[in-house]
């Protein structure tokens, strides 16, 4: 051992992190090895926010690796969550917007459907990250004794874990580039841990293979009429003291950044100015890429990170024109109005993957929709009519939800569009309330309802099922993530699907069509077009002699991509427009 303890006094510090890359009590250098694992091999590019959240950092950071990936590079993007949850699904929306769910059935933020859309392809739990997920390690590694007597602390078990987790996914996806986006802004206490590890990074990577990007804000003084940027500067500031130098700043404001005030970020944070871009707000987030790329932030970051000489000019040129084209059509003069039902309507981003499904579709058909909120309770609360409501509308979504409130004003919205043949496209919760309004005025089970919201109704048309339970296997009974749904030929559904016979779609639910009145809701007209394979579990219904009612116990929206829309909601608009 003293040997040893000789020989390491005259190597540098790299080297002893690349030999006691474990468990060691003689050196403070504690970093677990990934096996396959080559430093340099994958690049980092972190993301974070600062002066307030918001700002849109995953819409920057999937537009950067939306570029990344034009120009021929495999990108993976990771989410770093500071709250202390193993995963989102417990997140009511009014605090943290939508829970997105993955294939895989993995709860997470609504970013994680950003990175979907942008880099047009499924993601999976490693992409995703919360402190619940890092503590909750490192405490059952220290309870196994895995850390040999040593006292466990946040440097360097747990930020040791935070980049343990990081080599894992670059290993596990070959990946050339990892986008990190880190969740808040930089002064959050509760993102301490997650800071330092990336300091740390910079150590042990080598600062070329690391690009930095910080986003701030701009205020915009309608007092003053001018923008200010001391709080951005004092923002920047802050991450600057955590060790971490911006090699890029990007400044989100509603308007064009001056460039005096462009030039001020620039003194203030070493960054040159033409590496500070204003992330102005633009009439989509598709707009975003290019953007970027009039910039040139796409070009530093290759130059930056060593790349130049890996970029494949023909895949660039054509995924370019690829998004060019499917952009063209958002210059439209064709307008709809799609009404929106729910109770969290004064939190956009509760339906954000709804919003967007709704606009990928609206550029296939080459028409701009605005939306118009339906607050259900208003309904119920006799504030307002279902007919003021929804007498200007050319479609109606009731979009997914939990709860009793405001399921009346649903139910009555339903009646509403299903008798004046208005297009109709229910998901999750909304085709359950379509089942709910066709039994209680068209079979006549005037106590039709669900458990959830009245477990002493009559008719239990909407319940938990024995046999779901026993599909979701032990410790719960929600159905979560991608799965199969058998199509019925000759159906309108089959017809929107391609005529496939096996569709896979995303769920997020608790309850089934009761089993005991699917016999009667078919005999009143009711078309069960998409079932569950090898149970009596019914996922797709639909009135074949209206316009367009169709409901999914699945999230479509979970599936849509502004270059391959959902063919439900791509078929929902076409009728909204006829």
């Amino acid at each position: 051992m003293q040997q040893l303890q000789e020989q390491d006094q005259h190597k540098s510090g790299k080297e002893l992190l690349d030999q006691f890359a474990s468990v060691s009590d003689e050196h403070e250098f504690y970093t677990p090895k990934v096996v396959g694992y080559q430093k340099g091999k994958t690049k980092y590019v972190f993301v974070f926010g600062t002066v307030m959240s918001g700002l849109g950092k995953g819409i920057f950071s999937s537009s950067l690796a939306k570029l990344m990936q034009d120009k021929g590079f495999y990108v993976e993007p990771i989410k770093m969550e500071g709250y202390l949850n193993l995963d989102s699904g417990t997140l009511n929306p009014f605090r943290h917007g939508e829970v997105f769910v993955l294939d895989d059935g993995t709860e997470t933020d609504m970013d994680l459907g950003t990175y979907e859309r942008f880099l047009n392809k499924n993601l999976s739990k490693d992409n995703f990250l919360t402190s619940g997920q890092i503590f909750t390690t490192v405490l059952e590694k220290e309870r196994k004794g895995e850390y040999l007597g040593r006292d466990v602390q946040i440097i360097p078990h747990v930020t040791a874990e935070i980049k343990r987790k990081l080599r894992i996914l670059a290993v596990k996806k070959n990946a050339d580039i990892i986008f990190v986006e880190v969740g808040g802004t930089v002064g959050d206490l509760e993102n301490s841990h997650y800071m330092e590890a990336i300091r740390e990074m910079i150590y042990e990577e080598g600062k070329k293979n690391i690009c930095f990007v910080a986003l701030t804000y701009i205020i915009n003084s309608g007092i003053l009429g001018e923008q200010k940027s001391k709080a951005a500067q004092l923002g920047i500031k802050k991450l600057m003291e955590l060790g971490i130098q911006p090699d890029v700043i990007a400044c989100r404001s509603e308007n064009p950044v001056t460039e005096k005030v462009l030039e001020k970020i620039s003194i203030y944070s070493n960054v040159p100015i033409e590496r500070v871009v204003s992330m102005h707000d633009v009439k989509s987030i598709y707009l975003l890429p290019a953007l970027l790329r009039d910039a040139k932030i796409d070009e530093y970051v290759v130059k930056h990170l060593g790349l130049e000489n890996r970029v494949s000019r023909e895949t660039m040129q054509k995924n370019k024109e690829v998004w060019k084209a499917m952009l063209a059509k958002l210059n439209t003069t064709k307008t709809i109005t799609i009404g929106i039902t729910g109770k969290y309507t004064m939190i956009r981003d509760a339906y954000a993957s709804v919003i967007h499904a709704l606009q990928h579709a609206a550029m296939y058909n080459a028409v701009e929709i605005k939306i118009k909120w339906i607050e259900t309770t208003a309904i119920e609360e006799s504030k307002t009519t279902v007919e003021k409501e929804l007498e200007s509308v050319d479609g109606v979504v009731v979009p997914g939800g939990f709860g009793k409130r405001g399921v009346e004003g649903k139910i009555a919205c339903l009646k509403y569009v299903r008798k004046h043949n208005i297009p109709y496209l229910g998901l999750c919760y909304g085709f359950q309330m379509a089942v709910i309004e066709f039994a209680r005025n068209v079979c006549g089970l005037k106590d039709a309802h669900t458990t959830e919201v009245n477990p002493h109704a009559e008719h239990m048309i909407i319940d938990i099922l024995p046999e779901q339970k026993k599909i979701e296997g032990l410790g719960g009974n929600m159905r979560l993530g991608g799965c199969d749904v058998q199509m019925k030929e000759g159906t309108k559904a089959w017809e929107f699907y391609g005529r496939k016979t096996m569709i896979r779609e995303r769920f997020r639910h608790r309850y089934e069509v009761n089993p005991e009145y699917i016999s009667v809701l078919e005999k009143h007209g009711l078309v069960f077009s998409g079932k569950a394979p090898n149970y009596s579990i019914m996922q797709i219904l639909e009135l074949p002699n209206h316009k367009f009612f169709i409901g999914t116990q699945f999230h479509p929206e979970f599936t849509s991509r502004p270059l391959s829309p959902n063919p439900l909601y791509v078929e929902f608009i076409k009728a909204c427009l006829e």
